[in-house]
């Protein structure tokens, strides 16, 4: 495999070889993320992107509280096709925090009035609609930004960074388990990246834009865990109501 193959899908490939050999058979467990973390030397979000990969081949199933467990030992693909589901989530959202934090620095100095003002309705709207429909606002409160750098390159690379979200199926795949999962944060990180450029303070505006794009991070690694929590949640709920329902016949 080239050097330039990207991390997650080089560790994907990995296990997903490791299965199709029999070194971990239909039905195994997999060792536990921080010890796959370790073993192949990266961060928790390149790693949960691996697993989610493999699980949208079907070849794992990460079940909350038991582990991560093989439910198929083939890729569906030709056995020489590696797995590509171009970029992920985690990827993205670390090009955005370094692109972005500097951009925001940068717009701290030449940002007008006309912008801000421009930001200010945006932050309204996405305090005003609901989540979905907020989305397109968030993309243009950060394009605006890039806007104000006048730099025609930071724009057209924060441009593409965002378009990525639709164009990637793991990085769609991931970002939908993540909705409904809350506005408030994410509308308050946005007021204080505002306040900044406000300010045009240089410093603050990119640790404000960095720490929104750190907590969306660690957003992500939560929404990938509660889906499966929720999902044992609902069961256990239909246990209780089950057994409920016979105690009192």
């Amino acid at each position: 495999m080239s050097d330039n193959v990207k991390l997650y899908r080089k560790i994907a490939d990995s296990v997903a070889d490791d299965i199709e050999a029999g070194r971990y058979k239909l039905g195994d467990r997999l060792p536990t993320e921080r010890e796959l973390a370790e073993q192949f030397g990266v961060s928790r979000p390149t790693l949960r992107e691996a697993m989610i990969a493999l699980e949208m081949l079907g070849m794992i199933e990460a079940r909350h509280g038991l582990g991560i467990y093989v439910t198929g030992n083939v890729r569906p693909m030709a056995p020489s096709a590696e797995i590509d589901f171009e970029i992920g989530a985690f990827e993205l959202i670390e090009a955005r925090r370094l692109f972005e934090g500097e951009a925001a620095a940068l717009a701290a100095t030449s940002i007008s009035d006309e912008q801000i003002e421009v930001l200010e309705g945006l932050l309204t709207r996405m305090h005003e609609e609901e989540e979905i429909r907020g989305e397109d606002a968030d993309r243009e409160f950060h394009l605006t930004i890039a806007r104000a750098t006048g730099n025609g390159a930071i724009i057209a690379t924060i441009e593409n960074l965002w378009d990525w979200r639709n164009r990637s199926p793991l990085a769609r795949n991931i970002l939908t388990r993540a909705r409904g999962m809350g506005l408030e944060p994410r509308i308050a990180e946005h007021r204080r990246v505002v306040d900044a450029l406000k300010a045009r303070d240089p410093a603050a505006a990119r640790q404000a834009m960095r720490d929104h794009l750190e907590r969306v991070i660690d957003h992500l690694l939560h929404a990938t865990e509660t889906e499966a929590v929720q999902r044992a949640q609902e069961e256990t709920n239909a246990r209780r109501s089950a057994m409920a329902k016979r105690v009192a016949i």
